[in-house]
């Protein structure tokens, strides 16, 4: 579904990405481990239109999209869930909803807006809410339910458990595999590398933005590298990683 080729792309004279490939097949989690600062973040925003790129190239279903422009790519089907969520806090939930399916029209967004409520019935208790009275999981649901009312084919999800419980990220990424299982495709930042790796089908190690370790989501749980640096696992030891 998506090739990234080559990639480069800078802050001013600062380079942060080195030329990076990652492919994801349709279908798939794939997900991002790294420390931060290692350009897990300016990924996703390239992917998503909103970084731009000075080298290689972005194929979504083998069409070129480096030219294409962050509002046309949602209509492609790339849609982010940013880092912070980022929600319009002064409004309702329901208006939020409303504002990620803005591309929808009459009908087709209200059964949508349903659809969200289906999936996260809290949502659909707390609709006259303002974003800015939510809990953190509560308005993390509701930035995921955002990105859903654009209809994305590719879900770009940037930390959506950060700042959460862990009872709350378990639930954050049981949503995560319940997603694909609808049919979706997923690129996943979070910082519990763990967790992440568990409900993955592979993934890529950036650091200081170059890949350095590539593989299925076992074989990088293997990598005695990561297991070192991200997992907190030492040699002679064992981690269980949650299912």
């Amino acid at each position: 579904m998506l090739a990234v080729e080559n990639l480069k792309s800078s802050y001013g004279r600062i380079e942060a990405l080195h030329g990076i490939s990652i492919k994801i097949a349709s279908g798939e989690i794939v997900t991002l481990v790294g420390a931060n600062g290692a350009g897990k973040t300016t990924l996703l925003r390239v992917i998503s239109g909103i970084q731009p790129i000075s080298a290689g190239r972005i194929l979504f279903e083998d069409h070129s999209i480096d030219d294409i422009p962050a509002h046309l790519r949602i209509a492609l089907g790339i849609v982010q869930v940013p880092e912070g969520r980022q929600l319009f806090a002064p409004l309702s939930v329901e208006d939020n909803l409303k504002l990620g399916g803005w591309t929808r029209r009459g009908g087709d967004r209200h059964d949508d807006i349903h659809r969200v409520y289906e999936l996260f019935p809290m949502l659909g208790e707390l609709r006259y809410t303002t974003a800015g009275a939510l809990s953190g999981g509560q308005q993390q649901l509701l930035a995921i339910g955002r990105a859903l009312m654009a209809r994305p084919r590719l879900l770009l999800l940037d930390e959506p458990s950060m700042g959460l419980a862990p009872i709350l990220v378990d639930q954050i990424l049981n949503i995560v595999l319940e997603l694909k299982h609808q049919g979706l495709t997923l690129l996943l930042v979070e910082q519990n590398a763990s967790a992440a790796l568990a409900i993955a089908d592979r993934g890529y190690v950036l650091e200081t933005g170059t890949i350095v370790v590539s593989g299925t989501a076992a074989e990088i749980q293997g990598n005695q590298r990561v297991r070192e640096a991200y997992l907190g696992v030492r040699d002679g030891s064992s981690a269980e990683h949650p299912k």
